[in-house]
Formats: structure tokens, sequence, C-alpha cells
């Protein structure tokens, strides 16, 4: 396989390290040929926190991928979360034609007055690492969303910036170079996880995507099939996971593994009778115990986290403008129960997001859990769609150029 047709998304997580290997077969179709994946040692919340325990994870996965597929990597598109992660509003305004006539809007001012719109003043412990356009204005006409070709005299964009932590940036990159890997491009996670999980009509009608992960639960919001809003917020499955080990006084280990065996965070989805065998700490035997006090842990704490995301939607405003309701992906969101919860929580319809549109392995990544892992490949699969658009557009010039020249040669 060539570099070109070969895509790799890298989620790093708090909990798990997921690599997923993607191909572009010829008629353009994704095809995911390779997982893999490791627990996460050196991340808390997002951030790394242990350089090589992060790298051995990250090797590990990788690893394992290219075991899977039969190919080895060269680079990663590599998903970043943490509440270090901050979104904001800006627009910008540029002029296509000043003398008087309008003008035919090209590539050129697009990029003009997106690049106007991104010279936002922040601090220099930041960095930009996303600038998604919302809407164009062409003197006074909104709600565009391609103005090439389009005539006239000045130009708006509105965008969304997700702006992130440069240090906690440079620890991604340093951590997958000292893997041996390239980074092709740094990706917000649930920006990535909605290329894979949501429709063209849910982002239309507008919709939120809740990425429930093991140390954040991050947010994004679209209102007219572009992003208006992002969040992360410092909750998650670990926090459930330290809830069960200090009420059922297990340990950690133990009370993941009944958490995901176990739990449930709806209480009406269970039956009194059921019980449950919990390890003790210090060598005590095992005890049984219902599964309802399991739930009665799992419930509050999950309902929490849906609060704190509901009252975050209502601060912006948007509440009223999203009516497809909420998309559920991350490892959190497989608890049985998580949707009907979510739909008592949020008052909107609430489904839980799988990875669609790829083929191969569907069987394998058919899980909010690979929801990032396969939006990483898809978005890297676009952005070298986009790049292959701006070659062809450079090839035609040159094309035409040599043309040119070969003429006026023939001429003399």
């Amino acid at each position: 396989m060539t570099k070109g047709n070969l895509i790799v998304g890298l989620d790093i997580g708090t909990t798990k390290v997921c690599a997923i290997i993607g191909e572009i077969g010829e008629e353009g179709q994704l095809e995911i040929v390779g997982v893999g994946t490791s627990p996460s040692a050196g991340v808390r919340r997002g951030v790394v926190v242990n350089l090589d325990a992060t790298v051995k994870s990250i090797t590990k996965a990788i690893k394992e991928a290219e075991l899977m597929a039969g190919v080895e990597v060269k680079s990663v598109y590599a998903g970043v979360a943490g509440s270090h992660i901050k979104g904001m509003n800006n627009n910008g305004v540029v002029v296509v034609a000043s003398r008087g006539g309008q003008g035919e809007i090209r590539e050129t001012d697009v990029k003009r007055v997106i690049d106007t719109a991104k010279g936002v003043s922040i601090p220099a412990d930041r960095e930009i690492i996303h600038v998604v356009p919302q809407q164009y204005i062409i003197d006074d006409q909104d709600g565009i969303k391609d103005p090439v070709g389009m005539s006239g005299v000045r130009l708006e964009a509105e965008v969304h910036i997700v702006t992130g932590a440069v240090t906690s940036i440079q620890n991604i990159i340093r951590s997958i170079n000292q893997a041996g890997y390239e980074v092709e491009d740094i990706v917000f996670k649930p920006l990535a996880a909605s290329y894979a999980t949501l429709t063209k009509d849910e982002k239309d009608l507008g919709v939120v995507l809740v990425d429930v992960g093991g140390g954040t639960s991050d947010i994004v919001v679209f209102v007219e099939g572009s992003i208006w809003h992002t969040e992360v917020l410092p909750i998650g499955g670990e926090n459930i996971t330290r809830d069960i080990s200090v009420g059922l006084r297990t340990p950690m280990l133990e009370a993941e593994e009944i958490k995901k065996k176990h739990g449930c965070a709806f209480s009406s989805l269970i039956s009194d009778d059921e019980t449950i065998k919990v390890p003790s700490v210090g060598g005590r035997k095992s005890r049984s115990l219902p599964r309802q006090v399991l739930v009665e842990i799992i419930e509050p704490r999950m309902e929490e986290i849906f609060s704190r995301v509901n009252r975050q939607i209502r601060m912006t405003g948007y509440e009223n403008l999203i009516s497809s309701g909420i998309v559920l992906v991350g490892g959190t969101s497989i608890l049985p129960g998580s949707a009907e919860l979510a739909e008592k929580v949020f008052d909107l319809p609430v489904r839980i997001g799988e990875p669609v549109g790829v083929k191969g392995l569907i069987d394998v990544v058919s899980s909010p859990l690979y929801a990032t892992g396969v939006g990483l490949v898809l978005y890297g699969k676009d952005q070298s769609e986009e790049v292959d658009r701006e070659e062809s557009i450079f090839d035609k010039i040159g094309k035409a150029f040599k043309g040119l020249t070969d003429k006026v040669k023939e001429y003399f």
C-alpha cells in the first residue's frame, strides 16, 4: 500500500489507546483493515502525564493494528481532548471588488477571509487546532455555505475556532514521535467522531454529539450544518469506576470489570432478584450483592454527567435549535440504559452513535468505543481528497501554462 491510500487514526484516551487502519479503495470507499487497542497508562483526563507509559501504549496499539492489516504504519491522525480545549466563534471580512463593480469570489478570496477570521488574539501558551467555517455572508446575504463562483463586493465568514494548550498538544505529538511515527494532523476528538456517527440531516436540523470517555465528556453542538459550540467537561467513566470501588469496597481494576460486565445506567431496566459477585480487598472472600446496589451507584453519577452537559447546552442558548437531539459516543455510553437515562435528563431524542460509512471490519468497529478512531480515519480521507483537489487545480494551471509556452515556442 502507498501512503496515499493508507490512513491511520490514533485515539489516545484516558483508559485506552485505539489505532484504526483504513485503506481507500479504487472507487474511493474506505475499508477498515486493522484495529489495535491497548490500556492507556500515561494519560489522565485526556492529557499526557507519563510520556514513557504513553509511548508503550501507542506502540502496542499500532503494532496490533499493523499485524491485523499486514502493513507498516508511517504516520497517523491523532485525536486530542482534555479540559484545556476551548472553543470560540469569530468572524472576518474582506473586500472582493474595490473598484465599483462586483467581482467573482474565488478560492483565494475564501482563504483570505478565513485567515482574517482566525486572526483572533489568543494567549502565547495556546494554539489553534481547527478553524471551522459556519457560514459566509456576501453583501448582507447570509446562510451561504460555498461562496466560490458567486458575485459580490464584501465577503464575510463566520467561523468556530478550537484552541488547545501548546504543551498538551506537543506532549501528544512527542509521544507519537518517540513511538516511531509521524503526525499528519491533530484533531479534536468529538469533531472526528462526528465524521463517523452523524448524518448530514442531523447536522442541518441541529444535534449535539456527546463523547463520554474515561476522563472527560466532550461536547460539540451542530446548528444548521456547522459547529457552533465546543466544550470539555472533566468528568467521565473513571469517576463511575472510582465510585464503584469505594461503594463496593473493591479494587479499581475489579470495579472496572464489574462496571463493564454488570453495569447499568437506568435502574428500571433490571430486576430486584439479580445478584453479582464482588471481589474484596486484602485477600478477603468475594461477596454476593444485589445488582441493584451497583446500579444505585452508577445511575446518579451518569445523571450528574448528563445534567452538566445539559447545563452547558442551555448556557449556549442553542437548546431550541437542536431538533435532532443528542448522539452519545465513547466507551461509557455503552452502559445499558445510557440512552434511556439521557432522554429523561435532556428531554430530547437520544441515540447511541456507532461508526457508519465504512467497509471491512465493520463487526469489530461497530461500537461507540471506536467512533473517534474511525472518525479520525474518515477525517484523514477527507483531508487527502482536499489536497488532491488542490493539486489537480495546480496541475490544470501548469498544463495551461505549458500549453501557452509551447505555442509561443512553435510561433518563433
